[in-house]
C-alpha cells in the first residue's frame, strides 16, 4: 500500500466533527423562547446533569428555543472536558471543511474547554457578530476568515484585546466591506498595530483603501491585493522599506499607472507576483502591457534579494530579457509562468542545457514538474487548474506506477470548482488514468474515497455531458473501488442509472450495468426499492436484455443486466412489482427459451424470478402452465444453481394453500422431493442472501414437508459455507427457536431428511461464538 492510514489523532477528530452532537449538550442562562432546531443539527440525547438547571433536558423544552438566541449554546457533556490549542484548531477546521459552523456550532470553543491561536475558517459565510464573539475568548495571533459577510470593523472588534495588539496575520479574502465607508470599514485595521501579513483580495477597494491600509499598519510586510479594482499602487511607496512580499494576481497593471515605476522602488521584495488569468482579459491584447512588463525585467538590478516571482498569464515576454533577469538574481527559488510560452525556454526545463538551474522551481505546463508546482500553487484558479490538467492528462496516460503524489494534486483543484466544467471534465480524464486497472489496487482506500466523492459531484453536475459521464464510469467501474471502499453507494447507484437512462452508448451501458450489478448488492433493501420503483429506470434494463434476446447473443453485458435486475428485485417488493408491470415476466420467459443450457444465464434469471416467489401478493403472477412447464425441465438442470433457484419458486409457489389454477401442485410436490434428494452439496458457497426472514414462513409450511426439505437444505448449505456471517445472521433474526420446534416436529413426522438436515445446522450454530 503506497498511502499510510491516519493517524489515531486524525481519526478521532473526523469522527468527533461528524458525530459531534453525541458529544453535546444545549445550554442557556436565560429563559425560554420560541423556536426549533435546524435540521442539520441532529437533536442531543438528553442525560441529567450535575447543573441541570442551566440544560436542556427534554425534546419538549428544546422546541420552544429559538436557536437565534446569542444566549444558547453547546457544551460538552463532560464537563472535565479540556482540548489543548492543536486539537481545538483541528476541530474548528474540520467542522468548517463540513459546513457544519455556526453562530451554534462555534460557541462550542469556549475558552474553558478549548485553546485557539491559529485560527482558519475557510467559509465564515454562515457567522454573524453574534458567533464570532467566541474569539474574545482567545488569545489569537494568525485569523484567516474567508467570505465574511459582516463588516470588516464588527469582525475586528470580534477579537479580544489582547488579540488586536498581537495579532501578527489577518487573512479577510472576498470580505464585505458593511454599509460604512471604506475609511471607517478599512480604519479599524489600525486596531492591529503589530499586524505583518494582510490578505484583502477580492474585496472591493480602490486606492483610497489601499493608502488608508498602508498608513494604518506600520508593520506590514506581506500584502495580497489581488483581483481588486486598484489602478494605483502609488501608496506602496510609503511602505518600500519593509514591504517583502505583494501579490497583484488579476489587478490589471496594464491600467495602473506608475505600476513598473512602484514595483522598481521596491527594494525589499522577496516574493512578488503580478500574474493573470488570461482568459478573462480576451480584449487586453489592445493596451500596452509588453513593455512595461519588458521594462521591469531588463532591470536586473531591482529587487536584490527576490526569491519568489510569478509572472502567470504573460505572453509578451522575451526569452533573453527573462534569463538576464534569473541571472542578475541568484537568491531566486520561484518562477511562476503558467499560460505562457516562456515556460518552454530550453533552459527552465532541459537538465543538459548549460544555464539550466536545478535550484530554481517553475510552474508551467511544459513538463510534469512544472504542472505539479503549478497544481500544488494555484487550486484557486480555475484558469490555471483547467490548463495544468489538460497536459498532465497527456502524461497519465503513459504512467505505469502508481502516483498518489499526482492524484493529491488533481484533488484540490477539482474540489474547489465543482461548477467549471473545463476543470471537471480535465480532472475526471486525469484521475481515471491515475486509478485505472491495477494501480487503484495500490492506492489507499482514504485517497480512492475522495476520488469517488469528486466524481459523484462531477456526475451531478453536468448529467447531460455525454464525455466527463464516460470518464466517470470509466473510474467507477473497478472492482477496487465498488468492493473496497467507503462511500455513499446509493448516490452512485442512482448516478449510473441516470446515466444509463440518458445515454444510448454499448460501452457506458455494459459500466452502467456492471457498476449497478455490483452496487445493487450492497445497498440496502430500501435504497434499491427506490431504485427499482423508478420506472424508466426498469424499462432501460429490460429493454437492454430484450436487445441481446433478439440478436440472441450472451455476452457480459447481458450477464451485468441480469445481475443488476436480480440484486434490486432481491428483497424489494416494490422492484418487482415494477418489473411485472413493465413486461419482466414475459421476457424472462423469452430468456429462458432463447438461452436454454445456459446456466449463467438460467441462474441469474431464476434468481430474480425467486425474489418475485418470495412477495406473497406476487407470486401467483408466476404460476402460468408455459412457465410451470419450463420449471419442471429446469428442476432436472444438471447445474445445482439453476436446479437450486428452480426448486426455490417451487417452494415459495407450493407453500400457499393449494390454488384451483395450479392443478400440478402435487406432482410438482414429488417432483421437489427427489430432486432435493439427489443434490450433492457443492464445493462453494452458490448463493448469498441479505437475510433469513423469506425462509421462515416456509420452515412452518406443515402441509407441504417438500417446502420445508428446500428451506433447510438452504440453510444449512449458506451456514457450512459461510458460519461466520449466516450463523450470527441466524440467531440475530430469531430462526433457532424456528428450527428447533421444525427438528422435534420432523422426528415425530417421519421426515428423517428434514430432521437430519436441522440437526446439522444447529451443531453448526454451537461450534459458533455467536
Amino acid at each position: 500500500m503506497f498511502e499510510s492510514p491516519k493517524s489515531l489523532q486524525e481519526v478521532c477528530i473526523d469522527y468527533i466533527c461528524d458525530n459531534v452532537m453525541a458529544f453535546c449538550d444545549y445550554r442557556s442562562d436565560y429563559v425560554l423562547s420560541a423556536g426549533r432546531p435546524p435540521d442539520k443539527w441532529a437533536l442531543p440525547s438528553f442525560e441529567d446533569e450535575s447543573d441541570s438547571d442551566q440544560s436542556i433536558s427534554s425534546a419538549n423544552e428544546l422546541e420552544n428555543y429559538d436557536f437565534s438566541d446569542p444566549s444558547l449554546r453547546l457544551s460538552f457533556k463532560d464537563p472535565n472536558t479540556f482540548l489543548p490549542t492543536e486539537i481545538s484548531e483541528q476541530l474548528l477546521y474540520g467542522l468548517c471543511e463540513r459546513e457544519k459552523l455556526s453562530n451554534l456550532s462555534i460557541t462550542l470553543f469556549d475558552s474553558k474547554t478549548t485553546r485557539l491561536r491559529q485560527v482558519k475558517l475557510k467559509d465564515a459565510s454562515t457567522l454573524t457578530a453574534t458567533g464570532l464573539n467566541v474569539l474574545k475568548q482567545h488569545k489569537i495571533i494568525d485569523l484567516e476568515v474567508n467570505g465574511l459577510k459582516i463588516a470588516v470593523c464588527e469582525l475586528i472588534f470580534c477579537l479580544s484585546k489582547w488579540s488586536r495588539e498581537n495579532l501578527r496575520s489577518l487573512n479577510i479574502a472576498k470580505a464585505h466591506l458593511g454599509e460604512d465607508s471604506i475609511d471607517v470599514a478599512l480604519g479599524a485595521l489600525g486596531e492591529l498595530s503589530n499586524l505583518q501579513v494582510l490578505n484583502i483580495s477580492g474585496m472591493t477597494i480602490d486606492v483610497v483603501g489601499l493608502e488608508l491600509v498602508i498608513e494604518s499598519l506600520p508593520l506590514l510586510e506581506n500584502l495580497d491585493i489581488s483581483c481588486t479594482e486598484i489602478d494605483d499602487i502609488s501608496p506602496l511607496r510609503k511602505c518600500k522599506h519593509r514591504l517583502k512580499a505583494l501579490s497583484l494576481y488579476n489587478v490589471k497593471i496594464s491600467r495602473c499607472r506608475h505600476t513598473i515605476s512602484v514595483l522598481l522602488e521596491l527594494d525589499e521584495l522577496r516574493n512578488l507576483d503580478i500574474s493573470d488569468e488570461r482568459d478573462l482579459y480576451v480584449f487586453e491584447v489592445f493596451t500596452p502591457i509588453r513593455s512595461k512588463l519588458t521594462d521591469l525585467l531588463k532591470a536586473t538590478y531591482c529587487m536584490p534579494n527576490l526569491v519568489n516571482l510569478d509572472i502567470s498569464g504573460k505572453d509578451e515576454i522575451d526569452g533573453k530579457d527573462l534569463w538576464n533577469f534569473i541571472q542578475a538574481h541568484k537568491n531566486l527559488k520561484f518562477l511562476g509562468l503558467v499560460h505562457s510560452d516562456a515556460c518552454f525556454e530550453d533552459c527552465l526545463m532541459n537538465p543538459f542545457n548549460k544555464n539550466y538551474r536545478p535550484d530554481l522551481v517553475v510552474s508551467g505546463t511544459a513538463t510534469e514538474s512544472q504542472i505539479l508546482e503549478a497544481l500544488r500553487r494555484y487550486p484557486n484558479r480555475p484558469i490555471y487548474v483547467q490548463k495544468c490538467l489538460y497536459h498532465l492528462f497527456r502524461q497519465t496516460a503513459y504512467f505505469k506506477e502508481v502516483r498518489v503524489d499526482v492524484i493529491k494534486l488533481v484533488i484540490p483543484g477539482m474540489r474547489e470548482h465543482p461548477q467549471e466544467f473545463r476543470v471537471q471534465m480535465a480532472a475526471t480524464a486525469c484521475l481515471y488514468n491515475l486509478t485505472k486497472g491495477e494501480l487503484a489496487t495500490k492506492i489507499h482506500p482514504s485517497v480512492l474515497k475522495q476520488i469517488v466523492d469528486l466524481t459523484l459531484t462531477a456526475m451531478e453536475s453536468y448529467p447531460a455531458h455525454y464525455q466527463l459521464q464516460k470518464n466517470t464510469l470509466l473510474t467507477l467501474c473497478s472492482d477496487r473501488i465498488l468492493q473496497d471502499v467507503a462511500f455513499d453507494k446509493y448516490r452512485c447507484a442512482k448516478l449510473v442509472m441516470n446515466c444509463l437512462s440518458n445515454f444510448d452508448d454499448p460501452s457506458m451501458n455494459r459500466m452502467s450495468v456492471a457498476i449497478c450489478s455490483i452496487l445493487a448488492a450492497k445497498i440496502s433493501t430500501v435504497e434499491t426499492s427506490m431504485l427499482g420503483a423508478v420506472p424508466h429506470y426498469m424499462s432501460k434494463l429490460l429493454s437492454m436484455v430484450r436487445s441481446k434476446v433478439q440478436s440472441k447473443i450472451v455476452d457480459i453485458t447481458m450477464k451485468f443486466t441480469l445481475s443488476a435486475l436480480w440484486n434490486l428485485t432481491d428483497e424489494s417488493a416494490t422492484t418487482c412489482k415494477v418489473f411485472l408491470e413493465e413486461g419482466g415476466m414475459e421476457l424472462f420467459m423469452e430468456v429462458l427459451l432463447s438461452f436454454e443450457g445456459e446456466s449463467s444465464v438460467e441462474t441469474k434469471v431464476l434468481g430474480l424470478l425467486n425474489n418475485i416467489a418470495e412477495v406473497a401478493d406476487l407470486r401467483h403472477q408466476l404460476i402460468q402452465p408455459r412457465f410451470l412447464s419450463m420449471l419442471s425441465v429446469l428442476l432436472e438442470s444438471k447445474h445445482i444453481d439453476v436446479s437450486y433457484f428452480a426448486a426455490g419458486i417451487a417452494a415459495h409457489l407450493l407453500s400457499d394453500d393449494p390454488h384451483p389454477q395450479f392443478p400440478a401442485r402435487y406432482r410438482l410436490l414429488n417432483h421437489l422431493t427427489c430432486v432435493i434428494t439427489n443434490w450433492h452439496t457443492p464445493q462453494g458457497e452458490m448463493v448469498a442472501y441479505r437475510s433469513f426472514q423469506p425462509f421462515f414462513p416456509l420452515l412452518r409450511c406443515k402441509h407441504a414437508h417438500p417446502v420445508q426439505l428446500w428451506a433447510v437444505w438452504a440453510i444449512h448449505h449458506v451456514c457450512t459455507k459461510n458460519p461466520k456471517r449466516y450463523c450470527e445472521m441466524l440467531v440475530r433474526e430469531g430462526g433457532v427457536k424456528i428450527l428447533e420446534s421444525l427438528h422435534k416436529e420432523s422426528m415425530y413426522a417421519g421426515q428423517v431428511r428434514v430432521h437430519n438436515l436441522c440437526r446439522a445446522i444447529l451443531d453448526t450454530l454451537a461450534q459458533q461464538p455467536c
